[in-house]
């Protein structure tokens, strides 16, 4: 934890640092659909999106990191939205600021279906993995998921 946001600088050698860590849960992509590893629990949050080309816009917002940028995360990728892809944040706390680092482990390009899922690395302060996810449904309807384990 800090009391300051972390730099531009500290999140490029946490990425730095973090590419030739693995993944601190197993198995991978157990954010889409997977098995719910041993000792971590899911959570599940959606809302339902609306407004013009919500599908689109919505899935523009994850591809460029905008949807974490507006939670408040600082945030640092060493590559595009693609598997493989490190990811190095700040995070506002209460009191501070708590830095992290995820990798990429699943893309969801589908007609209905955008998004990702990254799990955490040893700098992480959580264990486990998060998918964030469009979907349009066969009505139209289109909701933004977040699931972690």
């Amino acid at each position: 934890m800090r009391l300051h946001r972390a730099t531009p600088d500290h999140l490029a050698r946490l990425l730095e640092v973090c590419r030739t860590e693995a993944v601190t849960y197993a198995p991978i992509r157990c954010s889409l659909g997977g098995p719910t590893p041993a000792g971590l629990e899911r959570r599940y949050w959606t809302t339902t999106l609306a407004g013009v080309d919500p599908f689109d816009r919505a899935a523009e917002a994850l591809h460029t990191w905008a949807v974490h940028r507006g939670a408040g995360l600082a945030l640092a990728a060493d590559g595009p939205i693609a598997v493989g892809t490190n990811v190095a944040f700040s995070a506002p706390l209460r009191l501070g600021f708590v830095d992290g680092t995820c990798r990429i482990v699943a893309v969801v390009d589908e007609p209905n279906r955008r998004g990702f899922a990254y799990g955490t690395l040893p700098r992480h302060p959580e264990q486990g993995e998060e998918s964030f996810l469009v979907v349009r449904d066969t009505e139209g309807r289109v909701r933004f998921a977040v699931e972690g384990v």
